[in-house]
């Protein structure tokens, strides 16, 4: 995206009104854009955006499971703010059209998407305090439903068969060269879907499946569906 960012709609993706905006244009303005005269990169966010939401993580995990070992309370963060669990959080939010660049999407890529959610948790944080970022993480970031952790396409399917409805349905396409394929997997439930990225078609369906997982598990409408007896 180029241009000026529609402040009032972002703001109302995320659920938190800025103070500072020019916070909210820095956590949207990838180096690419920078680069070429278009004001501080989001780098720096990013960079304070990683410990923040760490920090945000580890503590509602060790106060929610105070039986929890060390080790596994660092292997369910890890996977909580792992990189496909960040892009499943910027693709629910809907707002990752607006990231400002000069590249193509496919230019662009990369960590980008996570590198935004991250940019954004330290935004919040430096308008608003912590108990605003806390709220924006705990709400969006993927936290609570922990989908990453185990077998998204079971879990989905899981998902699925307690809500009476029947089993998804994956389309993949492969790209790229032979000895470096990559596959794009688009994944369909209760009217909905959601794509994912990788470089075995497994690994391509697993995102797409614990993406749409994600957001049918924030809707409202599917969270508390049940099955018809």
């Amino acid at each position: 995206m180029k241009g000026e960012l529609p402040y009032q709609e972002i703001e109302r993706k995320i659920g938190y009104t800025f103070q500072d905006k020019r916070l909210l244009k820095e956590a949207f303005t990838h180096s690419s854009y920078s680069n070429q005269g278009g004001g501080r990169s989001n780098e720096r966010l990013e960079y304070l955006g990683d410990s923040v939401l760490q920090l945000i993580v580890t503590e509602w995990q060790y106060l929610r499971d105070k039986n929890a070992s060390e080790g596994k309370l660092t292997a369910r963060r890890q996977k909580i703010v792992c990189k496909n669990a960040l892009d499943s959080a910027v693709d629910a939010l809907g707002i990752w059209q607006y990231l400002l660049s000069s590249g193509t999407e496919y230019n662009i890529r990369g960590k980008a998407k996570s590198s935004l959610f991250e940019a954004v948790t330290a935004a919040i944080y430096l308008d608003g305090g912590y108990a605003a970022a806390k709220s924006f993480v705990l709400e969006h970031g993927n936290v609570r439903f922990e989908v990453h952790e185990g077998n998204p396409k079971g879990d989905l399917k899981e998902f699925l068969e307690k809500r009476g409805a029947g089993e998804p349905r994956y389309e993949v396409e492969k790209t790229g060269k032979d000895n470096a394929p990559l596959f794009h997997c688009k994944a369909y439930a209760l009217g909905e879907s959601a794509t994912g990225e990788g470089k075995t078609k497994r690994e391509a369906e697993s995102t797409a499946a614990s993406r749409l997982l994600w957001e049918l598990s924030k809707n409202p409408k599917f969270a508390n569906m049940k099955k018809k007896k």
